[in-house]
């Protein structure tokens, strides 16, 4: 299945600068991996050292967020969208 990654900007410097990669698999996991065997430098941003994924990064597909699906094992069909969002932190108040 082809699936469309949408890259946040703070993250485009591993990408070449892509804002949208288009990447084959049959669940966010198998996306995910095949992001990072082309962009290796992400994996360390997106994936603790034991291979889960960060605290901060939220990953939505569509418009769901897959921690309440089935997570990383969560199915994708062709034309889905995987959005990577990491958490921001900060502000004044």
């Amino acid at each position: 299945m082809s699936v469309r990654v949408l890259i946040p900007t703070p993250l485009r410097g591993y990408t070449d600068k892509r804002d949208t990669l288009v990447l084959e698999g049959r669940t966010v996991h198998e996306v995910l991996e095949k992001l990072f065997s082309h962009y290796s430098g992400l994996k360390r941003h997106l994936l603790t050292d034991d291979g889960k994924l960060r605290s901060f990064v939220n990953i939505y597909l569509n418009d769901e967020d897959i921690r309440f699906l089935q997570k990383e094992r969560t199915p994708v069909k062709e034309n889905d969208v995987l959005s990577i969002i990491p958490s921001i932190a900060g502000g004044r108040t």
